[in-house]
């Protein structure tokens, strides 16, 4: 045992140091930005083109070195970032999330989510609230990895347990949740640029990955579940607290304030739920002219179904943002935190300050993604690959399968969510949509793999974090004993991940209101391969 234990200790120490030699994201961006116009300028010689199966339409690469996409480039920078669909679903959502995780809210409830847990029950209950405690972001790593460890130590179990259950749940479920939430707007904000190459009217729906995300969430909790009894837990056994590791260093019970804090934001919660369902109900709406906003009549009388929601779902940002605002704004004046409209404001902006390094990378990648776009090279690799791919006769499910390994791989080496699907949706995205496969799904797909790996990269920016919070109960825990640790997780995470996202494919399953695992493009040139 331990002679493998050393063996795979090598292989992850060799994938470690290889990571560590990757710049940042943003200058892999920067690379990848001279990549594409210097790849524009010999397409563009060389005569690539490929023919739009759609309009018959011949598509020629175009050099971004010549004199009008040069003055595109120039004249079109301010526009070129503001109009970058990610930036402005993230930093709506976190005008309202920095507010909501400054307060204390985000810790406050996911303290009371799990306190007084029965031990039977605790590990699927922390595991629950570590993936749904995504929804705070950074708070989910923050909170909840050390908090699991001080209620596994209180029940007489072996805190590392503890934490590497809840690193998975966060880590390694990071896009499984049971509501859509900032991450969707992200993800299938760069989605809807990439798509838009072959269909200019597609738009992002943020419950567009609803049902898959879910789908998810009741696949990876019960496994966690068993992968933390039957192979974490043995390797560590009973815990005895230490001098150096007391029980009590992450308290979980709730202050008067904090009670009282959250029972305000639960009516803060229950006004913002009601304001929208007012918003979307028609008959509130009767009478006044275009009904209610946030329904689509029309489509409704043309027996649209779900479509009459969309106006809804494309509302969720929005709603999101008041949410967060609404809830933590009532939290804060509860428990005393924020006691007048300068201090929220405060919070606010000590939130948005943290999404500075994320303005920057959006700047290179919205360039990264407009550049791509105007050299055509991404709809003549995307159509060029379709045909390959569709001469092999590969079914659906397998193509999606290939996006998961895809995604978990690139994952090991690149952090970044966003940098990855930033780089890959202008390629994969238009690609599947010509074999049939929805904007939606492929996403899906991508999540499914980018978050399987997330507990053994030492490149995820909380890695470190988490190893330090098992430091603080077992002095000396390296490295190696976490990636050992989390191992089985991401294991496991990858069979049943591939094994959702093929099922999901071969048996049609919608991946969100009104969002379909098939796609055909306009004029119904492609259907899906059999």
């Amino acid at each position: 045992m331990q002679r493998r234990a050393t063996r795979g200790q090598r292989v992850l120490d060799a994938i470690e140091r290889a990571g560590n030699r990757l710049p940042d994201p943003v200058l892999i961006f920067v690379w990848l930005i001279a990549a594409v116009i210097a790849l524009s300028a010999v397409g563009a010689a060389a005569g690539w083109e490929a023919v739009n199966p759609v309009t018959q339409q011949h598509i020629r690469a175009t050099s971004l070195l010549s004199s009008s996409n040069l003055e595109r480039l120039f004249v079109e920078m301010p526009r070129t970032l503001t109009g970058f669909a990610p930036l402005g679903y993230v930093l709506l959502v976190m005008l309202g999330a920095g507010l909501a995780e400054r307060t204390g809210l985000a810790g406050a409830a996911m303290r009371a989510a799990v306190r007084g847990a029965p031990t039977t029950w605790l590990t699927p209950i922390v595991i629950f609230v570590s993936v749904m405690a995504n929804q705070a972001a950074d708070a989910a790593f923050v909170v909840m990895i050390p908090l699991a460890g001080a209620l596994y130590a209180a029940a007489g179990r072996h805190p590392i347990v503890g934490i590497a259950a809840s690193f998975a749940g966060v880590a390694g479920g990071f896009s499984a949740n049971l509501l859509p939430g900032q991450l969707d707007a992200l993800l299938l904000g760069i989605t809807e640029p990439a798509a838009q190459l072959l269909a200019p009217d597609w738009k992002m729906n943020i419950a567009g990955n609803w049902y898959f995300i879910a789908g998810m969430t009741f696949f990876i909790v019960p496994l966690a579940w068993f992968i933390t009894e039957r192979v974490v837990a043995p390797r560590f056994g009973e815990w005895t607290p230490t001098a150096e590791a007391p029980v009590a260093t992450v308290g979980t019970d709730l202050t008067a304030a904090e009670k009282r804090g959250l029972r305000a934001a639960s009516v803060g919660a229950l006004v913002v739920v009601l304001l929208f369902a007012l918003l979307v109900w028609p008959a509130v709406w009767s009478g006044v002219e275009g009904g209610a906003p946030l329904f689509d009549e029309s489509a409704a009388a043309n027996g649209g179904g779900i479509k009459s929601l969309q106006p809804f779902f494309q509302s969720l940002v929005a709603a999101f943002f008041l949410l967060f605002l609404v809830t933590g704004v009532a939290y804060g004046r509860a428990a005393g935190v924020n006691r007048s409209h300068r201090d929220e404001i405060r919070m606010i902006s000590e939130g948005m300050a943290s999404m500075s390094y994320y303005i920057v990378m959006a700047f290179v990648a919205a360039h990264f993604v407009a550049l791509f776009n105007w050299s055509n090279l991404g709809v003549i690799l995307a159509i060029n690959g379709a045909a390959g791919l569709g001469k092999l006769g590969l079914p659906p499910p397998v193509l999606v399968a290939a996006i998961v390994v895809l995604g978990a791989s690139i994952n090991l080496v690149i952090g970044s969510a966003s940098a990855k699907w930033g780089m890959l949706a202008p390629v994969l995205v238009p690609m599947l949509m010509l074999l049939g496969i929805s904007p939606e799904m492929t996403t899906a797909a991508f999540r499914m793999g980018d978050s399987v790996t997330n507990p053994i990269t030492p490149l995820l920016v909380y890695f470190p974090l988490a190893l330090v919070f098992c430091q603080r109960w077992v002095p000396g825990f390296g490295m190696g004993s976490l990636i050992a640790a989390m191992l089985p997780y991401s294991l496991g995470f990858l069979v049943i991940g591939l094994l959702m996202t093929s099922g999901w494919v071969f048996f049609d399953l919608p991946v969100g209101p009104g969002a379909s695992v098939g796609y055909v493009l306009p004029g119904g040139a492609v259907t899906v391969p059999q």
